[in-house]
């Protein structure tokens, strides 16, 4: 059974920075795998922040345009953990972050507040 575990998360005022992992277990191929961050802001529907895919011995990154330029997302397939670094944050950041593996497999979240 594939699990996700989120963690990183917390209370930053503007313009601060946050880096969040997340640990995948009991997946024999993450390296193979599309592994990405979602939020869900207060009010809002699931989104789709960052995702990469490794081919090869390249990484492939996409962004949403409201992240693009503040958040890196990066993995180590050793430790098969993703990550996400958030910089420059703002209120509009504050949300639960998820991350997922292939959009199958969901962890239960994580919360971010970004104080104005």
């Amino acid at each position: 059974q594939v699990q996700l575990v989120e963690s990183g998360g917390g209370l930053v005022q503007a313009g601060g920075s946050l880096r969040l992992s997340c640990v995948v277990t009991g997946s024999s191929d993450f390296s193979l795998q599309t592994v990405g961050w979602y939020r869900q802001r207060p009010g809002k529907a699931r989104e789709f922040v960052a995702d990469i895919m490794t081919r090869g011995s390249r990484d492939i990154r996409a962004y949403s345009d409201s992240v693009k330029g503040r958040f890196t997302i990066s993995r180590d397939n050793a430790k098969n953990t993703l990550f996400l670094q958030m910089s420059n944050l703002n209120p509009e950041g504050t949300g639960v972050y998820y991350c997922s593996r292939a959009t199958i497999d969901w962890g239960k979240g994580i919360k971010v507040t970004v104080s104005s």
